[in-house]
């Protein structure tokens, strides 16, 4: 991979690479674009075949952060880091604090959080060695595990696709397809549950299927069977990529909303739902609740102000719907759209600021 090349396609800032021979440390620090400010994104760890393919994969997620966090509108750029290891064997105390070593380096530009492989208490230990991170553990004035928060968001996005879709917002008869119920989605069940919805879930997992079944009566089916079910709504939070060619001849809901990252396979599957009628929430806005929430921690971590925030992402769903019907765009490029404007508006704001800083100097 030409790592440059690579940098300039998608216009990232920075890539810092990490090693510690004591530790055994090995990771990558990916920072897209801080022009909103610093770039905030989780710490992934996992066993990925190759370095290229942690880096890939570090740059893919940076950028996905600088439109996630634009469209919830927080006042962050976009990054993410990953670590290179098995996060049952190889993760350490050693390991975990050299990198928060390297986080403090970077003075702030890059903030990380949880994420897949890591936990609060790697946070922790993270924290031992940098001020920058967030999702840290309540006795350390944090706002604790994240997911409650996003599940919520997701509670509160899906009600605006529904009343685009439905004419109402209520959830109360309808039928919701649940894919993968871990610990964000138990927490929306439990919302859509007391609001009257009917449960279909499915997961790999089939002990978090019975708890969800046994707590929300609802009904289980077959992870292959999820997709061609009888629902008004399909819910993925588990894998990306679920939303293809294979999956949309199958589908019979007109909503999708839903937890999981990068439920698009490929940019053309946003215009076939949006060609189809399915009204879709997408995913980087409608998820956004669990970074909202942490990202309150900057200013000292304050409940009410978050949950505020995180309700706020009904109002995003129907300005993107907005847009998507007004220029006739998928909601997926609608989203981008939203996401890049408020950037660009920045962008343009600080550079003239520079001009004229400039000319008064001139002037001195």
């Amino acid at each position: 991979m030409n790592i440059f090349n690579s940098m300039k396609i998608d216009d990232f800032e920075q890539v810092l690479f990490c090693q510690d021979k004591h530790s055994g440390l090995k990771a990558i620090i990916a920072i897209h674009d801080t022009t909103l400010g610093p770039a905030l994104g989780g710490t992934r760890m996992w066993m990925y075949e190759n370095e290229e393919q942690a880096l890939e994969d570090a740059l893919r997620l940076a950028k996905g952060m600088t439109y996630k966090n634009a469209a919830a509108g927080l006042n962050l750029g976009g990054g993410k880091s990953v670590i290179i290891g098995d996060p049952k064997k190889d993760k350490s105390e050693e390991l975990l604090r050299a990198f928060g070593r390297y986080i403090q380096t970077l003075n702030g530009r890059y903030i990380t959080a949880e994420d897949v492989g890591t936990t609060v208490e790697d946070m922790d230990l993270i924290y031992e060695e940098t001020d920058y991170v967030t999702g840290i553990s309540p006795a350390f004035g944090s706002s604790g595990n994240p997911s409650p928060v996003t599940a919520y968001g997701l509670y509160k996005g899906m009600k605006a696709a529904v009343l685009e879709a439905f004419g109402t917002e209520s959830l109360q008869g309808k039928t919701i397809a649940v894919q993968g119920v871990g610990n964000v989605a138990y927490h929306l069940c439990k919302y859509l549950h007391e609001e009257g919805a009917h449960l279909i879930v499915t997961d790999i997992n089939k002990d978090a299927v019975k708890k969800v079944v046994d707590a929300f009566q609802a009904e289980a089916v077959k992870p292959e069977d999820i997709y061609s079910v009888e629902c008004d709504i399909f819910s993925p939070c588990a894998l990306g990529g679920i939303i293809n060619d294979e999956t949309i001849e199958k589908l019979k809901a007109k909503v999708i909303a839903g937890s999981a990252n990068n439920q698009l396979k490929e940019e053309k599957h946003g215009m076939l739902l949006f060609e189809r009628g399915i009204v879709y929430a997408p995913d980087y806005v409608i998820n956004a609740g669990g970074v909202i929430n942490v990202a309150d921690e900057l200013y000292g971590y304050n409940r009410e102000r978050a949950m505020k925030k995180v309700e706020s992402i009904y109002d995003k769903i129907s300005k993107i719907i907005e847009i998507s019907k007004r220029e006739q765009i998928p909601t997926s490029k609608a989203a981008d759209r939203m996401a890049e404007e408020r950037i660009e508006k920045m962008h343009r704001s600080r550079s003239q600021f520079l001009i004229e800083e400039k000319h008064v100097l001139r002037k001195k």
